[in-house]
């Protein structure tokens, strides 16, 4: 039988990462912890930036730049191309779990000033990473058990020419399931304001006094054999609910992974008016309606330690079973200070912060409903 839940997400138990992250995150663990959604297997937190700038390995191998600015975390091997090999060099990572140098990235936001029309960066509180038991694969389903991601993997979710919806929900193809992986909320703690669960309506339109949260589901399934494919997609597969279900015929069951941003959009404020201006925050490719978000993953786990944690953590008989990720003996859960150290200069040399006149690379607002142009520099229109 599936698990079923009401909601991907799911509370920290005491004593794990609360205490380590920034006011926005903890912000969105007093929201989801109130509301009783469950069944997460462990989680990787990241805090301050790795880097941040217009690098992409999987989009773009070896481009210097690449098209829009990514906030990226993980291993400190990242570069504009590089193996499996050498992300396990890594000489340390910003994300908590020792045993992975994955690397994960996501576009950053900006603030376009209604007055001015000028773009300043938004600052958010880190990227977590949900390490979930999906899918009838997994033990707790009934299946034979999830495997570890294979040495090499390459994962993205979510579009970045995208600008609106274009499936019904609940088609189940896994091009309505790749476009439902993208999901907003608009998170209030005021009393009798109402809150924003995206329902394939994008952006929200007005402020969240307690942050934009913005989620990405993962493809669970993977054929088996190629570790990156043409279009950085057909070598995965959504499970058929997208949080739960069945993996295509002849495709392996992995973790599910879930990645969860909160921006602090509300120190914005009082600089726009919701019901006079347009929703002012666009990401980095020039997408003022959301439905452009999307995440990458680069697989630079120790396997075996990320198969044993898969095998033997998630007991229901002891804290493993609730989520603590520190309670995994295979898995070692470094402090936020020592974390935080881990940086590395970019390597495009550009001003991607500060208050901008236009966004970097070549990203005008496109608001469609088509799917948006990706701009090279050879393209980009005077």
């Amino acid at each position: 039988m599936h698990q079923v839940s009401s909601d991907s997400r799911c509370p920290f138990p005491p004593g794990s990462f609360n205490s380590m992250l920034r006011p926005p995150f903890v912000a969105l663990v007093t929201l989801i912890g109130s509301v009783g959604v469950t069944n997460a297997w462990f989680r990787v937190a990241c805090g301050d930036p790795l880097v941040q700038e217009r690098l992409d390995p999987i989009i773009s191998p070896g481009g210097n730049p690449s098209n829009h600015v990514h906030t990226i975390n993980g291993g400190s091997n990242f570069n504009p191309t590089y193996t499996y090999n050498n992300l396990r060099a890594s000489s340390c990572t910003n994300c908590f779990v020792a045993q992975d140098l994955s690397n994960y990235w996501y576009p950053k936001l900006y603030f376009q000033d209604p007055r001015t029309h000028l773009f300043e960066p938004v600052p958010d509180g880190g990227l977590l990473v949900y390490y979930q038991n999906r899918g009838d694969g997994d033990v707790s389903n009934g299946g034979a058990g999830l495997k570890a991601f294979p040495p090499g993997l390459k994962m993205i979710t979510g579009d970045p020419k995208r600008r609106t919806k274009k499936f019904p929900i609940g088609l189940g193809t896994q091009d309505e399931l790749r476009e439902r992986a993208i999901q907003w909320s608009c998170l209030r703690f005021t009393v009798g304001l109402p809150g924003y669960d995206d329902n394939g309506t994008g952006f929200p339109t007005t402020d969240c006094e307690a942050g934009l949260n913005a989620s990405l589901h993962f493809p669970a399934c993977w054929d088996g054999v190629n570790l990156d494919s043409a279009d950085h997609v057909s070598h995965t597969a959504f499970l058929s609910g997208l949080d739960n279900g069945v993996c295509p015929t002849g495709f392996v069951y992995m973790m599910k992974l879930f990645f969860e941003v909160t921006w602090s959009v509300n120190n914005f404020s009082g600089r726009w008016n919701a019901t006079t201006d347009k929703w002012p925050f666009v990401y980095a490719h020039g997408d003022p309606t959301g439905f452009g978000w999307h995440g990458d993953f680069q697989n630079g786990w120790d396997t075996t330690a990320l198969q044993n944690a898969i095998n033997n953590c998630n007991n229901p008989n002891d804290p493993t079973g609730s989520g603590v990720t520190e309670a995994c003996k295979f898995l070692t859960v470094n402090t936020a200070d020592f974390a935080n150290q881990c940086k590395i200069a970019p390597v495009v040399n550009e001003v991607i912060n500060g208050t901008l006149t236009k966004l970097p690379g070549c990203n005008p607002l496109q608001f469609g409903p088509q799917d948006a142009t990706i701009f090279t520099a050879a393209t980009c229109p005077q």
